[in-house]
């Protein structure tokens, strides 16, 4: 990639956001390079777990073994089977035997949601994740994730609808926190007008992440108009200006 990007998103960052979290960036990739592959294990199935790791500056490398839920190995890329008896344990379970989760009313509704929704298939044998003031020149990386708080999801928000007339500009689709940090973007990433996926509503994976804290992903390269337009946009005016007093202060 580009590092004067890089660079130059950095540097914008830091002047409109202070010191919020710097975003998570996703590249598929058929080499293995030198990162060791995350392994499953039974204290961290969950893909947002781990993804603290890469939060916390320690780049990852997913494969199809890296994740001990069925639904992180789905909206990564990696399979395509969940769970046995889905249906039930996405909505009412099955006395006895499946706890359902109740998130949808009965499993005819999870049957017409699974019918409908998107498929994805990991276009590489990896995926690897690096927060964005540590990708080289050889990285490529398609989507990036801010795990952000509400002034600068509204900061970020505001900012990917500023160049269109559309009024979805940024679109908070029902599924996994995986579903909509992996699968999601990654699939606006191949549309023409790209839309930005606000995420982790999903109440399993909550617990991994801090309470006021969401997700917004974006295609990399409408990120990246979204950055060149900051001077021209709101970013200027005294109404940022009174929001990015209460952001977090840049370190010395």
């Amino acid at each position: 990639m580009d590092l004067t990007w890089r660079d130059e998103f950095l540097r914008q960052w830091r002047r409109f956001f202070g010191g919020e979290e710097l975003p998570l960036t996703f590249a598929y990739t058929d080499e293995a390079g030198s990162l060791p592959e995350v392994r499953a294990s039974r204290e961290r199935r969950c893909l947002i777990a781990e993804l603290a790791r890469a939060r916390a500056g320690e780049p990852l490398r997913f494969g199809a073994g890296s994740c001990g839920c069925p639904g992180g190995r789905r909206y990564t890329g990696f399979g395509e089977r969940l769970r046995p008896d889905f249906e039930y344990f996405l909505s009412c379970g099955i006395p006895g035997k499946v706890e359902g989760e109740r998130y949808k009313r009965g499993p005819e509704l999870v049957r017409e949601l699974l019918a409908r929704a998107p498929a994805f298939t990991a276009p590489a044998r990896y995926l690897v994740v690096k927060r964005i003031d540590l990708l080289t020149a050889a990285d490529e990386p398609a989507v990036a994730t801010f795990f952000a708080r509400p002034d600068t999801l509204a900061g970020l928000f505001t900012l990917a609808g500023f160049d269109t007339v559309d009024d979805d500009a940024v679109i908070a689709p029902f599924g996994a926190g995986c579903a909509t940090i992996v699968q999601r973007p990654f699939l606006e990433a191949q549309r023409p007008n790209p839309r930005a996926v606000l995420g982790l509503f999903d109440v399993s994976a909550r617990p991994f992440v801090p309470p006021e804290t969401l997700c917004f992903s974006v295609p990399v390269g409408k990120l990246q108009e979204m950055v060149a337009a900051m001077d021209e946009s709101f970013l200027i005016t005294p109404s940022w200006a009174a929001v990015q007093a209460r952001l977090q202060p840049v370190a010395e």
